[in-house]
């Protein structure tokens, strides 16, 4: 019983205070990021994006940190890449993006939705998504 009680303290102290943390990190940097790079698109290759972060997966600062990397990707390469209509129509298939931390970094495509799948150490960025839409 004893280290039952020991086990349940440690594990509501580390989830006290890391959701703090996390949710201020999600605030202040990782919901910026992401807001930008939905306006980039629209701007840029004049559809609209949106882009959700798998909550299951995406709990850590560490994982937020990668999908800020990936919306960060979005927001620098929209712009060089949406310069020609057939550029822009193959980005404008892509209506749902979601990111998501699994075992192997990867993007999927299908049916207007998008999974940037990062593994924890690195992300798909934008060239990669826009090479297999662009297929």
């Amino acid at each position: 019983m004893k280290r039952v009680f020991v086990a349940m303290s440690l594990f509501i102290s580390v989830t006290a205070l890391a959701g703090k943390e996390e949710r201020e990190y999600k605030k202040s940097d990782v919901d910026p990021a992401v807001k930008a790079a939905e306006a980039k698109v629209k701007s840029s290759c004049g559809c609209a994006l949106s882009i959700v972060l798998n909550a299951n997966t995406i709990d850590t600062k560490d994982n937020m940190y990668q999908a800020k990397h990936v919306a960060d990707s979005i927001t620098e390469g929209a712009a060089a890449y949406c310069t020609d209509a057939d550029s822009k129509k193959a980005v404008c298939q892509l209506k749902t993006l979601e990111i998501v931390r699994g075992k192997e970094t990867a993007f999927t495509f299908k049916a207007g939705k998008g999974t940037s799948t990062h593994d924890g150490q690195s992300y798909m960025g934008w060239d990669v998504m826009t090479h297999e839409l662009d297929k």
